[in-house]
C-alpha cells in the first residue's frame, strides 16, 4: 500500500514509532512559554543606521530576493544567525 508520505514524513513516522517523542506535561504552560520566545525573537525595537558599500548592499539586496525576503529583514536575520552562532563560514 503506497502512503504518499515524503521522505520527511516518512522519517517523522519512524520516530514517533520507535517511541521517540515524549508529551508535554503542560501543554498550555509549553505554549505560553513558546509564544513568548517567538514574541521577543520577532521584537524589533531598537533601530541600527550603518554605512556599507553599494556593491555590498546591492549583493545583499540579491540574496534577499533569492530568499524571497525585503533587504532589511533578510540582514537582520543574517545578524540574528551570526550572534546565535546558526552562521557558518563555509570554504571555496
Amino acid at each position: 500500500m503506497k502512503t504518499g508520505l515524503s521522505k520527511e514524513e516518512k522519517e517523522i513516522l519512524d520516530s514517533f514509532e520507535k517511541g521517540e517523542w515524549v508529551p508535554v506535561k503542560d501543554l498550555s504552560k509549553r505554549k505560553a512559554e513558546l509564544m513568548k520566545y517567538a514574541r521577543n525573537a520577532l521584537k524589533k525595537d531598537k533601530r541600527l543606521n550603518i554605512r556599507i558599500s553599494e556593491r555590498d548592499l546591492t549583493e545583499l539586496q540579491k540574496k534577499a530576493v533569492n530568499e524571497g525576503l525585503p533587504y532589511q529583514t533578510y540582514i537582520s536575520s543574517v545578524i540574528h544567525k551570526f550572534i546565535s552562532g546558526q552562521l557558518v563560514e563555509t570554504k571555496k
